[in-house]
Protein backbone atom coordinates (compact mmCIF):
# COMPACT_ATOMS: atom_id res chain seq x y z
CA UNK A 1 0.00 0.00 0.00
CA UNK A 2 0.95 3.62 -0.61
CA UNK A 3 1.08 6.47 1.44
CA UNK A 4 0.34 10.45 0.88
CA UNK A 5 0.57 12.39 3.54
CA UNK A 6 0.16 16.69 3.84
CA UNK A 7 0.59 18.41 6.81
CA UNK A 8 1.68 21.98 8.33
CA UNK A 9 2.79 23.12 11.82
CA UNK A 10 1.91 25.80 13.76
CA UNK A 11 2.33 28.99 14.79
CA UNK A 12 3.21 30.19 11.51
CA UNK A 13 5.63 32.63 11.11
CA UNK A 14 5.89 34.29 7.63
CA UNK A 15 9.76 36.42 8.27
CA UNK A 16 11.41 32.92 9.31
CA UNK A 17 10.95 29.33 9.95
CA UNK A 18 10.01 28.12 13.41
CA UNK A 19 12.10 25.76 15.09
CA UNK A 20 8.94 22.97 14.40
CA UNK A 21 8.87 23.35 10.85
CA UNK A 22 12.35 22.64 9.90
CA UNK A 23 12.59 20.00 11.94
CA UNK A 24 8.99 18.19 10.52
CA UNK A 25 10.64 19.19 6.95
CA UNK A 26 14.50 17.82 7.75
CA UNK A 27 11.74 14.47 9.14
CA UNK A 28 10.38 14.02 5.39
CA UNK A 29 13.41 14.63 4.07
CA UNK A 30 15.67 12.18 5.37
CA UNK A 31 13.06 9.39 6.09
CA UNK A 32 13.16 6.85 3.21
CA UNK A 33 10.01 8.00 1.11
CA UNK A 34 9.44 8.22 -3.08
CA UNK A 35 8.65 11.57 -3.14
CA UNK A 36 8.53 14.77 -0.75
CA UNK A 37 7.35 18.36 -1.45
CA UNK A 38 8.49 21.13 0.97
CA UNK A 39 6.35 24.47 0.52
CA UNK A 40 5.93 27.35 2.82
CA UNK A 41 2.33 26.70 3.78
CA UNK A 42 2.08 23.08 2.95
CA UNK A 43 4.47 19.90 2.11
CA UNK A 44 3.89 16.38 1.30
CA UNK A 45 5.37 13.41 1.20
CA UNK A 46 4.76 9.73 -0.59
CA UNK A 47 5.67 6.31 0.19
CA UNK A 48 5.13 2.96 1.02
CA UNK A 49 2.70 2.33 4.05
CA UNK A 50 5.48 1.33 6.76
CA UNK A 51 8.11 4.35 5.96
CA UNK A 52 5.05 6.89 6.13
CA UNK A 53 3.76 5.72 9.14
CA UNK A 54 6.96 5.86 10.77
CA UNK A 55 7.86 9.46 9.36
CA UNK A 56 4.45 10.74 10.52
CA UNK A 57 5.22 9.44 13.74
CA UNK A 58 8.78 10.88 13.88
CA UNK A 59 7.22 14.42 12.75
CA UNK A 60 4.39 14.95 15.15
CA UNK A 61 6.65 13.65 18.02
CA UNK A 62 9.97 16.19 16.93
CA UNK A 63 7.82 18.61 15.82
CA UNK A 64 5.67 18.75 19.19
CA UNK A 65 8.34 18.79 21.28
CA UNK A 66 10.24 21.86 18.82
CA UNK A 67 7.38 23.79 20.01
CA UNK A 68 4.37 23.04 17.36
CA UNK A 69 1.07 24.35 19.05
CA UNK A 70 -0.77 22.30 16.11
CA UNK A 71 -0.02 20.03 13.09
CA UNK A 72 -2.72 19.34 10.45
CA UNK A 73 -2.18 16.29 8.64
CA UNK A 74 -4.12 14.52 6.61
CA UNK A 75 -3.33 10.96 4.79
CA UNK A 76 -4.52 9.21 1.83
CA UNK A 77 -4.39 5.70 0.35
CA UNK A 78 -2.77 6.49 -3.03
CA UNK A 79 -3.34 4.10 -5.93
CA UNK A 80 -1.28 2.02 -8.15
CA UNK A 81 0.14 4.53 -11.01
CA UNK A 82 -1.03 7.80 -9.32
CA UNK A 83 1.11 10.88 -8.97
Amino acid sequence: MRLRVEFTTEPFDLDEAPAHAVVAREVVETAELDAVDVGPFGNTAEGGAEPVLSAVDALLRKALEAGATRITLQVNVVEEGEA
